[in-house]
């Protein structure tokens, strides 16, 4: 069967029965139809475990990371855990495009999967109207006598859709006469690389959200002055479009373990983690709580630590590496998966698990070569069967996530301090995760790290915006590339956010449609049920 027919088959349990088990009173929450929910629950002290899902570096249609966090989470419950499984919303672009939809596969997934690829409950559309009110607001600012003093040709902020649209990247607006505003240059970034996305999830609530809002920067004045969204006035009325989507949203895995969906940014452009107001709430009400953070563990995963945890105070227990035979022969060896096991281990300082993820075409040989590599780095292993097992597939995994917490090994660390240069932090992320020898600055690039410095944003850590195919920031680069050297072109202030961009090679924060796009497959049927979803 596929995955779509897997689980338009299954029985879901009523919304309020899992929202019962994991001991939320009525008024703590809202039904968005008979298997979704948003929780208004305030998190309390955490009890939980946090167990991190990330992986090797992909292949262009992934390795089944989100598959292996949900048969993960299930297996977790058959040993008798009470758990929890925290991941992020699913972008249209993706589902269009070449990767398909996020629910999971096979028998390890989240439902319901059509609602949760199409649409779900609104936050993703929440973020692009609010990113495009204050958009419209700069520009009618511009058109309204401009007393901030904006200058346009150094307006930083962008629209946003959530679709791959490459024609969108670059554009003129403000054509044909003056009625029809102040004409510039713009672009357009897909909305899992806007800054209120990585807003959303980084906010503890709405009065801090409110706050960070404020802070975001949309451009500066010809004499170099930053001009915010709380100089404009617009941040209230962005807060309010976002009230709802602030909320977690409850739905549950195939064997109805409970499932927060929140918040959707890409690891690649992006910081790639599941919102922080999630994740804590599933810390207070249950005793281990699987999350997963996109794409390689040099991407999501140094992200979730060096971004998401020290903003939020977070301590992940263990960690989970997805590795696979397929992974291991895009890269030419064992070498990648290596690198991520060392990165996690010796760089972070958190015991890793490595799930081994069969796919039906592996042979024993290159199943057991993943192994060996495992035993030899020092990684605990176990093969995941959850694709087509589901939860039974994922007990040896979840035994061994267990050990591996149980044990209380983890000696977590971030890769930098916050008192280190921005600069120096870039060269110690390019070297000590990335494996580069130096790194090379574009002139505008290290004089806006300088400027930022001198504004006093020289404190927020840095988020790298990278190919997702390789250690370096070219995607022909596999394996563990060395004797290369990390191109920055260009830096971003997230202020609202809380940290800096920094983008490398020939990264795109709009991603384009494939010669064959998904969407090809995807239709409705004259009863409104949905086929072609994966």
């Amino acid at each position: 069967m596929k995955d779509i027919e897997i689980a338009q088959s299954a029985r879901l349990a009523p919304i309020e029965e899992i929202a019962r088990a994991v001991g939320l009173a009525e008024d703590e929450w809202e039904s968005y139809g008979r298997y979704k929910a948003k929780v208004s629950k305030k998190p309390g002290a955490p009890r939980g475990a946090l167990v991190l899902v990330t992986a090797v570096s992909p292949t262009p249609m992934g390795e089944g990371k989100t598959t292996v966090s949900v048969g993960l989470a299930d297996g977790l419950r058959r040993l008798g855990k009470n758990t929890m499984l925290c991941l992020r919303e699913p972008s249209l672009g993706p589902v269009f495009g070449i990767k398909g939809g996020a629910a999971g596969g096979g028998y390890a997934q989240v439902v319901p999967m059509e609602d949760l690829n199409l649409h779900f409950t609104g936050d993703i559309h929440a973020v692009t109207a609010a990113n495009n009110l204050l958009a419209a607001a700069v520009d009618n600012h511009l058109q309204q006598g401009n007393t901030l003093g904006i200058d346009p040709r150094r307006i930083t902020w962008k629209r946003c859709m959530d679709m791959n649209d490459r024609a969108l990247r670059g554009l003129a607006i403000g054509l044909g006469g003056a009625a029809n505003g102040v004409p510039r240059e713009d672009g357009f970034d897909i909305t899992a690389a806007s800054e209120i996305m990585a807003v959303l999830c980084l906010s503890e609530d709405l009065s801090d959200l409110r706050a960070r809002l404020a802070r975001l920067v949309v451009g500066s004045r010809a004499d170099g002055k930053r001009v915010t969204c709380g100089d404009l006035g617009v941040h209230g009325a962005m807060a309010a479009l976002l009230r709802d989507a602030m909320k977690p949203n409850l739905v549950q895995t195939l064997e109805h373990t409970p499932t927060f969906i929140h918040g959707g940014p890409f690891a690649n452009i992006a910081h790639g983690c599941s919102s922080l107001a999630a994740t804590r709430l599933a810390l207070s009400l249950s005793d281990i709580v699987v999350t997963e953070a996109g794409f390689g563990a040099d991407l999501g995963a140094e992200k979730f630590i060096d971004i998401k945890c020290r903003a939020g105070g977070l301590k992940p227990s263990a960690c989970v590496i997805v590795a696979t035979a397929r992974s291991v022969a895009y890269n030419g060896g064992t070498d990648n998966l290596r690198a991520h096991i060392e990165n996690m281990t010796r760089k972070f300082g958190l015991p890793a698990v490595v799930a081994i993820n069969r796919f039906a075409a592996d042979t024993p040989e290159q199943l057991n070569e993943i192994a060996r590599v495992c035993e030899e780095a020092g990684a605990r292993h176990a093969l995941c069967e959850v694709w087509a097992k589901g939860g039974e597939g994922g007990e040896a995994l979840a035994a061994e996530v267990l050990n591996a917490v149980g044990n209380g090994d983890n000696k977590l660390r971030f890769l930098y301090p916050d008192d280190m240069p921005l600069k120096t932090k870039i060269e110690t992320l390019a070297r000590e995760i990335y494996g580069a020898d130096g790194t090379e600055f574009a002139p505008a690039a290290a004089k806006e790290l300088d400027a930022l410095t001198a504004d006093g944003y020289g404190n927020l850590p840095v988020c790298v915006a990278k190919t997702q195919y390789s250690l370096s920031d070219d995607p022909k680069k596999l394996g563990r590339p060395a004797g290369f050297t990390l191109r920055v072109s260009r830096v971003k202030l997230s202020a609202g956010a809380g940290f800096v961009v920094v983008y490398t090679g020939e990264i795109m924060t709009m991603p384009g449609l494939p010669r064959v796009p998904a969407y090809e497959s995807v239709d409705v049927d004259a009863n409104g049920l949905i086929s072609g979803l994966f």
